[in-house]
């Protein structure tokens, strides 16, 4: 559909994502800061709203209040200044401050914080700023007793850029009576697998959202309608924390994407949205999708890899090459960008089987190859778990990569965890094959992909993503192959994977 009417670009070219860039409000941003901190005379002496005339708002001397603001806040929220909307966290500064002035030197984080820990991940950049926060079982006076007696995570993001989806389920959601009058157009909703807050400040889309189930509590399984009381207490909870205008972004609109001009002999690839037979849910088929969201590094460091089904290979062609797209396999998961509703999430990518005869403990066996870095960016990920999150937060860009099945007890060790800076390229883990367990699942990588929206974080098809990724690491375009089987043998051949576990036991299960 973005094709239509443009001369000259065929109908099968991979493009670049289309992007909206907001305005911010900050004279009304500025005006809140000023009603919250009103309540402690003492604290709002100290800040001065009186900005100098005829600056451009992106100068810090046409803000000084949000200056001191980022200058208190920082040893707390490092880098919160680097975010051009308004930072918006359940943390009263007057209160904290007043609390300090009292002679509290280090004053406990939760008391001002709405009881929620401190953060357990926050990073500022030129898009915008997330943050994750945790309330602790029992935790938060008033609260209604819950069954689910682990740490709720909440997570909250803020975005100058919004990413352009042709969504079916956007903008849906229920009004929040409670919420009316601080957040007047907060719509509450559960998608994909989340129960999701969104809401317009300053003219700034944020999102907050709490993995959950919408199903009966349980004591390992967080209910949806369990969540909707400590989102809401992190919603009362939000202040203004920080931020600072930057120069204007402008939309940016979808071009063709760049691909190298030499042809590659044999890599080769099925068309988007072309999933293995009677492998979808309720028979709905895939989704074409020729976006490229980010220009990135192969996650493996080494070709040549097999990107296809896992959980339906029995079916499907079993060489290195073409790639098949799974994105809309049958899951229990929703995805909201597949026909049926549920999907994979993402693709499964193998590296290439040891040559024949060859010893299976030698470096091409999948547990030596290594998974790096697809970008500059900041890690995700809370210690034991088995998926890490890659966010990427610039001037262009507000997108997440997701890596599943790796060894968490060797990510611990090697410090793959919340708030590490990592390099495109470096090494983050091994394939592995692990799901809750060894052994989960087979040997082979899940990498997925979310985009920012109005809806908060939505999974996208990362499957052009990952082809047009794969030609700049050989250096040389792929070849589209039709939907039927070529006459032809390829390369090597894999093994026939053992199906672990059944379509609701698949990797697409969120952490």
């Amino acid at each position: 559909m973005l094709l239509a009417g443009i001369s000259g670009v065929s109908a099968n070219e991979f493009r670049t994502p289309s992007i909206t860039a907001v305005r911010v409000e900050w004279r009304a941003a500025l005006d809140q800061l000023r009603s919250e901190i009103s309540s402690q005379p003492a604290i709002a002496s100290r800040f001065s709203f009186a900005g100098r005339q005829r600056m451009a708002a992106s100068d810090p001397r046409a803000t000084p209040a949000l200056v001191q603001l980022n200058a208190i806040n920082a040893s707390i929220f490092a880098g919160i200044g680097r975010s051009p909307v308004p930072v918006l966290l359940p943390f009263d500064t007057a209160a904290y401050l007043e609390a300090q002035a009292g002679g509290t030197p280090a004053p406990a984080l939760a008391r001002h914080q709405a009881d929620f820990r401190p953060a357990d991940f926050f990073h500022a950049g030129p898009s915008g700023y997330d943050a994750v926060f945790t309330l602790d079982p029992g935790a938060g006076a008033g609260l209604p007793s819950r069954i689910f007696a682990r740490p709720v995570e909440v997570q909250i993001t803020g975005s100058l850029l919004t990413y352009d989806l042709a969504d079916p389920l956007g903008g849906r959601g229920v009004p929040v009576k409670a919420l009316a009058a601080q957040f007047p157009d907060i719509r509450r909703f559960i998608r994909e697998g989340y129960v999701r807050y969104a809401f317009t400040r300053f003219g700034v889309p944020y999102v907050v959202s709490i993995q959950c189930l919408d199903s009966a509590p349980r004591a390992r399984r967080l209910a949806c309608r369990e969540a909707y009381a400590i989102a809401e207490r992190f919603l009362k909870a939000l202040r203004i924390a920080g931020g600072q205008p930057a120069r204007p972004r402008f939309d940016m609109a979808s071009e063709v994407a760049e691909r190298p001009a030499a042809r590659s002999p044999d890599f080769s690839y099925r068309p988007s949205g072309d999933i293995i037979a009677n492998s979808s849910a309720r028979n709905r088929g895939g989704r074409t999708d020729l976006i490229a969201y980010s220009q990135i590094r192969f996650p493996l460091a080494k070709a040549p890899v097999r990107v296809s089904s896992q959980q339906f290979g029995k079916r499907g062609q079993q060489g290195v090459y073409p790639w098949r797209d799974n994105f809309c396999e049958a899951r229990s998961f929703q995805v909201g960008q597949c026909a049926a509703g549920f999907g994979h999430q993402g693709q499964d990518i193998r590296p290439a089987p040891c040559p024949p005869h060859g010893d299976s403990e030698s470096a091409c066996h999948p547990r030596k190859q290594a998974v790096v870095a697809v970008r500059d960016g900041m890690l995700i990920r809370s210690p034991r778990q088995q998926a890490l999150t890659l966010q990427i937060n610039t001037g262009t860009e507000h997108i997440r990569f997701r890596y599943m099945h790796m060894n968490p007890s060797a990510m611990d060790a090697d410090g793959i965890l919340n708030g590490r800076g990592v390099a495109e390229g470096e090494k983050i883990g091994v394939v592995s094959n692990y799901l809750d367990f060894p052994n989960g699942t087979s040997y082979h990588l899940h990498f997925d992909v979310q985009v920012f929206t109005r809806d908060g974080w939505i999974w996208v098809n990362p499957y052009t993503t990952l082809i047009a990724s794969y030609e700049r690491l050989i250096r040389a375009r792929g070849r589209e192959i039709g939907t039927d089987p070529p006459v032809a043998a390829v390369a090597h051949v894999l093994p026939e994977d053992v199906l672990r576990h059944s379509a609701r036991q698949g990797e697409g299960r969120e952490n």
